[in-house]
């Protein structure tokens, strides 16, 4: 069987929720052996997220995929001793709480780093190490308000509207998974490991690509387009006879294929809708007069029509379509993984395809401290030692 691109890595995650573990699973997926440390007092806080299953969280078993649970109390100096233990020969550590937490805990990250100079610390946070926000808390619905992220979402003037997925954890677990790989690089050229500082903040603003094209060139402040793009059009959901559908013709075959397909070749020569951009400041025209046409009929025929025509434009899919969709299924995006308690769990895949080297999705998330006396004896603990630590506390085991 081919080794996946990590393997043989080690990784510490300290975290909860969502950046540190997603990031986690990356790895995780990629092959390393990723040893995530929970408080034995309930573990990451998202094992109680419903939907809850046989005492297992629908979300945590997902999101944990792939991962060892070992449940250590790093408020004890037992434990603290026995993270260092770990991350003396770990390779990475990827932790998301809140900035000084490690070092209030006596695991400051540059002592971690000096007692084991190959050590990659990734410290994913709200706003980062340092600067004026550093100690706030931080959720993803704060990180996506001050980024920007929400005054580009929803309709024209509407209420404000996050992103429905959690986009500023998800981006900021990306931001760590490649920021950890390069680090990894780097110490494969140099010989050392180095700290990782990722901020939800900056990921988040990281991704204003067309807006900060807007706003550095003319000082215009972009503003929520509903599902309209802010450059260029038609892009965008317009209305059938039953249902709404997207399509996207912004480039002169396209929207010539589009003008030939919905009969509307009037539009092709009308100087309003000359190029992508004049379509776009003039959508008020233009949306009703393509409306006028694509409300006569329903969705799918028009997505018949305009894929013959080789317009690109989809469905809009709900999550039940999605999870069953024929194109997904035929890659073999879904798996089912193997856990403890629920038996099989249906998951989501991984888009990273790697032909040569191929992700690794063996097993769901771990109970709490499924793993806890596995790693304690890799670390060179015995068994009555074990049975010790969990006497006091130090330690649970599931």
């Amino acid at each position: 069987m081919p080794q996946p691109p990590l393997d043989g890595i080690r990784v510490l995650e300290v975290g909860n929720y969502m950046a540190g573990p997603f990031c986690g699973m990356q790895l995780a997926d990629l092959g390393a052996d990723v040893v995530k440390i929970e408080d034995p007092r309930g573990g990451d806080l998202s094992r109680r997220l419903e939907p809850i299953v046989d005492g297992e969280s629908g979300n945590f078993v997902r999101l944990n995929r792939g991962k060892r649970s070992v449940a250590l109390d790093l408020k004890q100096e037992a434990g603290a001793e026995i993270f260092r233990r770990l991350a003396h020969r770990a390779d990475v550590v990827v932790e998301n709480l809140r900035p000084g937490t490690m070092r209030d805990l006596g695991l400051e990250p540059q002592g971690l780093l000096d007692a084991n100079p190959r050590l990659v610390y990734a410290a994913v946070t709200g706003w980062g190490l340092d600067g004026p926000y550093a100690d706030r808390p931080a959720l993803d619905i704060i990180v996506q308000a001050m980024s920007g992220l929400m005054s580009v979402t929803g309709e024209e003037d509407g209420v404000p509207v996050k992103v429905g997925v959690s986009i500023s954890d998800l981006a900021a677990g990306l931001y760590a998974t490649i920021g950890i790989l390069a680090a990894l690089g780097v110490r494969q050229r140099e010989g050392r490991g180095q700290l990782v500082d990722i901020s939800m903040y900056e990921s988040s603003v990281s991704l204003a690509v067309w807006e900060a094209g807007q706003y550095f060139t003319t000082g215009e402040i972009p503003r929520a387009a509903g599902s309209a793009h802010k450059l260029i059009g038609p892009y965008q959901a317009v209305r059938a006879a039953d249902t709404h559908f997207v399509l996207g013709a912004t480039t002169p075959p396209n929207w010539r294929a589009f003008c030939a397909a919905l009969g509307l070749e009037r539009l092709e020569r009308d100087p309003r809708f000359a190029d992508g951009s004049l379509r776009r400041h003039n959508k008020a025209e233009l949306i009703p007069l393509i409306e006028e046409v694509t409300a006569t009929r329903p969705a799918s025929q028009w997505l018949a029509l305009l894929r013959q025509a080789g317009v690109p434009c989809g469905e809009i899919q709900d999550y039940a379509q999605v999870f069953a969709d024929p194109h997904l299924r035929e890659r073999g995006f879904f798996v089912d993984l193997p856990h403890p308690r629920l038996g099989t769990v249906r998951a989501l895949g991984t888009p990273l395809r790697l032909r040569s080297s191929p992700a690794r999705l063996e097993r769901a998330g771990p109970l709490l401290g499924e793993h806890s006396a596995e790693v304690l004896r890799e670390i060179g603990h015995s068994d009555d030692e074990v049975r010790a630590f969990v006497a006091r506390g130090t330690v649970a085991a599931a």
